[in-house]
């Protein structure tokens, strides 16, 4: 079981990412002091609806590769202006939040 702090420290990093930007699931797990927890980023957005409303769909891994069963992240990327690769992996350079 996920400690609901955990949970909701991870969704308060995901709330402050801005239209049009993502972020990755290591990005997140080093904003809350845990560089090595990617994976349980991932686990807890997985999860989110049961907490809130939370723009979920702006976090990819770090090749930008989209979120396996989240059928409309790449539609609601594209409508934020978010750019994809010709290997449909949104162009990390170019939209990646710089967190501060």
């Amino acid at each position: 079981m996920i400690n609901k702090n955990l949970i909701y420290e991870i969704l308060s990093v995901v709330a402050e990412i801005p239209f049009g930007k993502v972020a990755t699931y290591g990005q997140i797990a080093r904003l809350i002091g845990r560089d090595k927890n990617a994976r349980l980023v991932g686990k807890v957005l997985s999860i989110s609806e049961f907490y809130g409303d939370y723009p979920c769909h702006r976090v990819v891994n770090h090749a930008g590769r989209l979120a396996p069963h989240f059928e409309t992240q790449r539609d609601l990327l594209i409508a934020e202006g978010v750019c994809f690769k010709s290997n449909d992996c949104v162009d990390i350079k170019s939209c990646q939040w710089t967190a501060e």
